[in-house]
């Protein structure tokens, strides 16, 4: 057998189908994780947290399949001196936790100060809002 004809070296076509499918699985690679990495920022990642207070005016049980407990609370920013709002805003949220499920319950009509989490995208099991409460109180 002649030695240049059974060289060791494989062909460009073969190398070339090689490294294809190294790069090929590389860039599946990348796209996976950027992929996870984008839903975790969307719907995941806590974008900002802090405290509202206003008037806790409406807190319900709804939802076609996934039953959510969302509220609203009238955020005054002007008020008269007879304490009435002239100019409002509201803030709507989801509530996630059982136990402060039954505390809104029985704080609807009286001044609130809350605490939330605010998600870039609201998830559809999570609730309506990108807003999250975990706590509240009265505000006297």
């Amino acid at each position: 057998m002649d030695p240049l004809l059974s060289s060791s070296k494989p062909s460009f076509w073969s190398a070339f189908v090689i490294k294809t499918k190294k790069v090929l699985k590389w860039l599946l690679i990348l796209i996976v994780v950027i992929g996870i990495s984008s839903i975790y920022w969307k719907y995941f990642y806590t974008y900002s947290e802090g405290y509202r207070a206003g008037l806790l005016q409406k807190f319900s049980h709804k939802g076609a399949i996934f039953k959510t407990y969302e509220g609203e609370i009238i955020l005054s920013s002007v008020s008269s001196n007879r304490d009435v709002t002239l100019a409002s805003e509201k803030f709507l949220f989801t509530v996630t936790n059982k136990t402060l499920m039954r505390q809104f319950d029985t704080l609807q009509g009286l001044s609130v100060i809350v605490h939330y989490r605010q998600k870039n995208a609201p998830v559809f099991w999570r609730g309506d809002s990108p807003y999250l409460v975990d706590s509240v109180k009265v505000r006297r």
